[in-house]
């Protein structure tokens, strides 16, 4: 629709200001931008929380990493941050931006912050005619006449512009110094190649997409029954979440909320067999690097599930008080199964690690006939 000039766009701004997971849901749409154009360099505008993975994904080549006030973070920065940065934005004399949103998110925020920074093609979905704010407006039907996985809603979006996609996995670049930290780590806790573990990831950003620490807790209990042991993951600001399941679940148990970097996290999360999470960034991240995952969904926003990688994911309702307020927005199937319980866990990761074993042997065998 929009491709013919676009030839010619080099500079472009990428805009995806929400956290970690959303970017690298963005991730295949921003490769096809990328590959579409040669000598095309891609630009990060994101959260704090998204600039944190921005380093290992290959197509981005620079970050600008600020906490706007129109999405949901812990911190946010003010006017005159705002407007410094829309200076900013003009001394890199951009060629064009897109801007990435979620169906439940208003693009004209950023939009306007393209148009102060005298960025003239700008590329978005939008609900309602946007006129010069977002110049390539592509009409927002989501989710009122269908639903996508977030990941092709973007490759859509980019598509307009000549970018279609070769290749839509997701990708992470591991640095080697924390593979090696992360095996010293395994070995100090007696984890070896081959014994039954896993990764519980049981924090989350938002209250309402947290699944009972109770119920993770009996999960547990019945998987270490089985043999196997937890490392338990999450940020800082979540240890001491964790700390309350870690203290139920004995020496089977190691947690590590807090101690590791992003890179450290995700190459952890390579090495695991399995992952157990809620419905959020390390997700992602498993995707990315094929690890199985278990994801405990809050009936949100339905679009998020695992892309391309062996999983599971079990439903659960998020409580009255903490639904969106926005009925139009509330799109999540009310029978959506299976249903999340401390039973359906277990079973689920079982599964996930003899079907991760049948296909490495599949692997093994295709690879000896080549």
């Amino acid at each position: 629709m929009f491709s013919g000039a676009w030839k010619n766009h080099k500079n472009i701004l990428c805009i995806r200001l929400d956290n970690m997971g959303d970017v690298l849901m963005s991730q295949p749409a921003m490769r096809a931008l990328k590959q579409s154009a040669p000598d095309r360099e891609i630009t990060l505008l994101t959260s704090s929380a998204g600039a944190s993975i921005a380093p290992f994904i290959p197509e981005v080549d620079d970050v600008i990493a600020f906490d706007v006030p129109w999405i949901k973070t812990s911190e946010t920065n003010g006017e005159k941050q705002l407007l410094a940065l829309a200076g900013e934005l003009r001394s890199r004399q951009f060629d064009a931006s897109v801007i990435f949103t979620v169906y439940s998110q208003n693009p004209l925020p950023a939009a306007m912050l393209c148009y102060l920074a005298g960025i003239k093609t700008v590329l978005g979905y939008c609900r309602e005619n946007p006129y010069q704010l977002i110049n390539q407006w592509i009409p927002d039907k989501e989710p009122l006449d269908y639903i996508v996985h977030e990941i092709e809603r973007q490759l859509r979006l980019v598509e307009m512009v000549g970018a279609p996609a070769c290749d839509t996995r997701l990708a992470l670049e591991i640095p080697a110094e924390s593979r090696e930290k992360v095996s010293d780590k395994l070995a100090a806790i007696s984890i070896q190649q081959g014994e039954p573990w896993l990764v519980l990831h049981a924090g989350v950003s938002e209250e309402k997409r947290r699944y009972p620490a109770d119920s993770y807790i009996a999960a547990c209990r019945s998987l270490i029954k089985q043999g196997y042991q937890i490392v338990l993951t999450g940020s800082g600001g979540e240890r001491g979440y964790v700390d309350e399941i870690y203290r139920q679940l004995g020496d089977a148990a190691t947690n590590v909320a807090g101690e590791l970097s992003v890179a450290d996290l995700i190459a952890l999360i390579a090495a695991a067999p399995v992952l157990i999470s809620n419905n959020t960034g390390p997700v992602h991240i498993a995707a990315a690097v094929g690890t199985p995952v278990v994801v405990l969904y809050a009936m949100t926003n339905p679009q998020h599930t695992p892309w391309r990688v062996l999983n599971r994911v079990l439903y659960f309702e998020v409580p009255p008080e903490l639904r969106t307020k926005n009925r139009l927005l509330q799109s999540f199937p009310s029978a959506s199964t299976p249903r999340a319980s401390p039973r359906a866990i277990a079973a689920a990761v079982n599964e996930l690690v003899k079907e991760r074993i049948n296909h490495a042997s599949r692997n093994d065998c295709t690879d000896s006939l080549v």
